[in-house]
């Protein structure tokens, strides 16, 4: 209740001057406090007992069980696009337990001004608050091999140092790029010691995503698993628009 209320008022201009709720919750008497500042007037929070107001508390209580209610059979859609998506990327490239997926891209004009990004997907849905964003150093010219591999080295030297903005342990790194960008992600991780699968993504000719390529060179078709493609093809858009938008 606390943490729909304070959510609620921050983002609604109008405060009015008395919250019904059903019990009392954590710091009630704060957020009364902070209510007051924004109204400019008391506000007071009500646990009604009985009466119309009890009455209306409950109605408030049903209404929000029929919402769920209604939205289960929603929820389950979604989850199957999103999680089942993800179960199906792990599937297809042959791991379990693909949980977090980290992309990474370069961007710069003939060789100035290089930039790396790293987009984050959990349970197949961008986690916006883990994006990073790298300005390249020391590379000089339109090096993208050079310059990635600066950008996941120190990714993960700051993951191995314990820096808590990147504590995180990816299941699966996608590079944008073919072969030779995804060898230099295994070197990477070679040389760190960390066992992290990696697969590039490669483009067609209209620039949708075609497959992912192994360290091998060998390329895995995703157009047959319309969940699978249709993922993909997001972290590849969403790692190219954020590298861009840096830029």
């Amino acid at each position: 209740i606390g943490s729909f209320i304070k959510q609620f008022y921050a983002g609604t201009p109008f405060i009015p001057r008395e919250v019904w709720v059903q019990q009392e919750f954590e710091e009630m008497g704060l957020v009364g406090q902070w209510l007051t500042k924004r109204r400019g007037q008391n506000v007071k929070f009500v646990i009604p007992k009985k009466g119309q107001k009890e009455r209306l508390v409950e109605l408030a209580a049903k209404n929000a069980l029929l919402v769920l209610s209604q939205d289960k059979e929603k929820i389950k859609r979604e989850e199957l696009k999103t999680i089942g998506a993800m179960n199906q990327v792990g599937e297809w490239l042959g791991l379990s337990g693909v949980k977090r997926i980290e992309a990474f891209d370069i961007s710069n004009i003939s060789g100035f001004e290089s930039v790396g990004s790293m987009v984050v997907y959990e349970d197949g849905r961008p986690r916006r608050n883990d994006y990073r964003k790298f300005k390249i150093k020391t590379v000089q010219g339109p090096n993208d091999y050079a310059s990635m591999e600066q950008v996941l080295t120190r990714r993960f030297r700051r993951y191995l140092d314990g820096d808590e903005k990147f504590n995180a342990r990816p299941d699966l790194l996608l590079i944008d790029g073919g072969g030779n960008h995804v060898r230099v992600a295994c070197r990477v991780l070679e040389t760190m010691g960390l066992d992290i699968p990696a697969f590039g993504m490669v483009k067609d000719d209209r620039h949708r995503t075609r497959a992912l390529v192994a360290p091998d060179g060998r390329e895995i078709g995703i157009q047959a698993i319309p969940a699978v493609f249709a993922l993909i093809g997001q972290i590849q858009e969403e790692t190219h628009r954020f590298a861009i938008e840096f830029h």
